[in-house]
């Protein structure tokens, strides 16, 4: 049985999932797991693709104290309990910078030069390359495959890839990248199912979550992103602030006191709804919460999604329909609906009962464009890609590097 395994690390979670290879090169999902609690209170836990648990153990805070540990962990159960043998790990790497522009057999020369970027995404980079680090030391027969959330965005025009600054620092790298790309492209495959009227016409997508961004599509590919350098930048996140002016960081430093690593830690955990709010980074407690900050950390959400809503419309000089997809978007339909407000000047109209019930059309019939709620799959992504690499390769066979 030849299988998949998709990672996706944090700072205090390992989640993976199993996939099935099945004939013509066809994925079935078996398995969705995840380690938390990393360094406080670890715990196993998994479901089988029916829903039913497969695993759900405590572990002293000495047993996992790190991302190797955890993955040390996980790979235990699904070889020694599950018996199952991947040929081949697909990794979500968050910036692949300017050498990436798409998914990449990973070697250590390849680990090295990632690892150049681990101050342009540090809530993520490190992470993503720790189980990568663990696997080939341990299984250094055993192909990996790191895919992007940068790579996605790489068609944009230089137009919209430049900043206004001397374009030695774009040769040198800095330029704007854009983010949750895998979200971003699995959108983009599933619209011709979802909706093929407008699947190649200009759509507005609205990937919110605890991180956040939108993005412009055009025949089914990028133009736009509101994600720049960095995931800091555009929407409002979690803990994140999204667009800043630079002055307020030159602030920080010259005028607070504030070292460069106090700004980053400030900026990447600090900031956002958590820092507007002073309550917390998560929406559901937001929405349930009657504090007037709480309410002010909703209405600067809503009202950044509205305003960058005009920005990618005037890139794809008028959208065609407007796409929600991640936590947020997908859960949420009270965010839905005062975005939607946001988007009275498009002629958006929100049916308010498919709305409630989650639809995958929401808009009324009177909505001069068509608004969706498509739920994103960005691990999917990332085993179609492994997959993809591993039957494009031409040596040697991935049956013959299968962990053991």
């Amino acid at each position: 049985m030849d299988t998949i395994l998709v990672v996706n690390a944090g700072s205090s979670s390992v989640k993976f999932q199993i996939f099935l290879v099945e004939g013509e090169g066809r994925l079935r999902r078996q398995i969705k797991g995840q380690v938390d609690g990393i360094g406080s209170r670890p715990r196993l836990r998994a479901r089988g693709v029916s829903g039913d648990p497969l695993a759900d153990r405590a572990y002293p805070i000495e047993a996992i104290p790190d991302v190797p540990a955890a993955m040390g962990i996980a790979g235990a159960w699904l070889r020694d309990e599950l018996r199952i043998h991947p040929i081949a790990v697909g990794h979500r790497v968050v910036h692949g910078g300017p050498d990436f522009d798409r998914p990449v057999l990973i070697d250590h020369g390849v680990v090295a030069r990632l690892d150049r970027f681990v101050s342009l995404a540090p809530l993520h980079q490190p992470h993503n390359l720790a189980p990568i680090r663990s696997i080939l030391a341990g299984f250094p027969a055993l192909p990996q495959v790191a895919c992007f959330d940068t790579a996605f965005h790489r068609t944009h025009s230089a137009v919209a890839d430049h900043y206004a600054i001397p374009r030695q620092l774009h040769a040198d790298g800095v330029r704007r990248y854009g983010f949750h790309g895998l979200s971003y492209e699995y959108i983009a495959r599933a619209l011709p199912q979802v909706a093929p009227d407008i699947a190649k016409r200009g759509v507005i997508v609205a990937h919110l979550g605890s991180g956040a961004s939108m993005c412009a599509l055009k025949e089914g590919r990028s133009v736009e992103s509101t994600m720049g350098f960095t995931a800091l930048d555009g929407l409002p996140m979690g803990t994140r602030p999204g667009q800043i002016d630079p002055g307020v960081v030159l602030y920080l430093l010259s005028e607070k006191g504030m070292s460069a690593s106090d700004v980053q830690k400030f900026l990447y955990r600090d900031c956002g709804l958590k820092g507007l709010s002073g309550i917390s980074n998560d929406m559901r407690e937001l929405e349930a919460s009657e504090d007037a900050n709480a309410r002010l950390a909703i209405d600067y959400f809503v009202y950044r999604i509205g305003l960058n809503a005009g920005m990618l419309a005037a890139a794809l000089q008028g959208p065609d329909a407007f796409v929600f997809t991640a936590g947020i978007g997908e859960n949420s339909a009270t965010i839905r609906a005062r975005v939607g407000e946001h988007l009275g000047w498009l002629g958006v109209t929100l049916d308010p009962a498919e709305n409630s019930r989650h639809a995958s059309l929401i808009s009324g019939p009177d909505s001069l464009i068509p608004v969706y709620v498509v739920p994103t799959d960005e691990e999917l992504m990332i085993a179609q890609h492994t997959l993809s690499l591993l039957i494009n390769r031409p040596s040697p066979n991935p049956k013959q590097a299968r962990v053991s």
